[in-house]
């Protein structure tokens, strides 16, 4: 376990109100995606709805973090003292463990792939997932410099690579009958969760590279926050806009049972 260590008053504002900030997207986000969702043809409203549901998710946690952020300090002489009540890191990873399966899902079932296809993409990537985020917990509440944080770090590190080569690789050989703006966003999605998720490790590594304790802890924090907003609002954004397109193009439907594309009918 951590020792214990003390916060300046700057250091404890700035994880307090990156949770704030944290809380106010997944706010937003969620009555954003509630408003929206009877824009998408209902065939397409199951991603839009998981969008809902992850940031929901995200924003019950976020609030249980805040709380218990709170609550395991007090102000003493001009800083933040731990008061003996730990801050809880298991929220996140409650989080963590319900929305990424459900935020790869999303990604799979916007695009509406052969069934068979669906299934096996939807079961592999949330094995994969889950498997993920119950590894890396052991590491993160084990001591900076541990031989447990190491070992579960590379171990979670497995399944991650495994997800990537699942959404770079297998389904990127189902893209071919999706529209070139579909095929646009999706390529951009991927990259947007490769550079996302990169955050993540930098932010577990943290206490194991940065000597001060709660220069760690704030970086830790943080960027944990930053993550989280770019991965489940942003991402559900993207989600939005492949089901929107998907819509439209499907609205547009010719008397003779013919389809525009967007971008043909901007054209017309």
């Amino acid at each position: 376990m951590r020792d214990a260590f003390e916060l300046t008053a700057g250091q404890f504002d700035l994880v307090y109100n990156s949770f704030s900030l944290t809380i106010a997207a997944m706010g937003a986000s969620l009555l954003f995606f509630l408003l929206v969702r009877d824009r998408v043809r209902p065939e397409h409203r199951m991603a839009v709805t998981i969008s809902t549901v992850v940031v929901a998710i995200a924003l019950y946690h976020y609030l249980r973090i805040f709380s218990s952020w709170s609550d395991a300090f007090r102000y003493e002489d001009g800083t933040f003292v731990q008061r003996g009540r730990p801050f809880n890191e298991g929220y996140r990873y409650v989080d963590w463990l319900l929305t990424v399966p459900l935020l790869l899902a999303e990604l799979i079932i916007v695009l509406k792939l052969a069934k068979a296809t669906t299934r096996s993409l939807i079961i592999r990537l949330g094995i994969a997932a889950v498997a993920m985020i119950a590894l890396g917990y052991p590491g993160e509440i084990a001591a900076p410099d541990s031989a447990t944080r190491t070992l579960f770090g590379i171990l979670a590190t497995i399944p991650f690579l495994y997800i990537l080569y699942l959404l770079f690789v297998e389904l990127g050989r189902s893209l071919d009958r999706q529209s070139p703006e579909v095929r646009k966003i999706v390529h951009g999605l991927r990259f947007l969760l490769l550079a996302v998720w990169g955050v993540y490790p930098l932010a577990y590594i943290a206490p194991s590279v940065i000597n001060d304790p709660a220069v760690a802890e704030v970086v830790r924090q943080v960027g944990y926050s930053i993550a989280d907003i770019l991965a489940k609002p942003l991402f559900g954004l993207f989600i939005l806009s492949i089901a929107l397109i998907k819509s439209a193009d499907e609205s547009a439907r010719e008397p003779d049972g013919s389809q525009r594309t967007s971008e043909e009918r901007s054209q017309a």
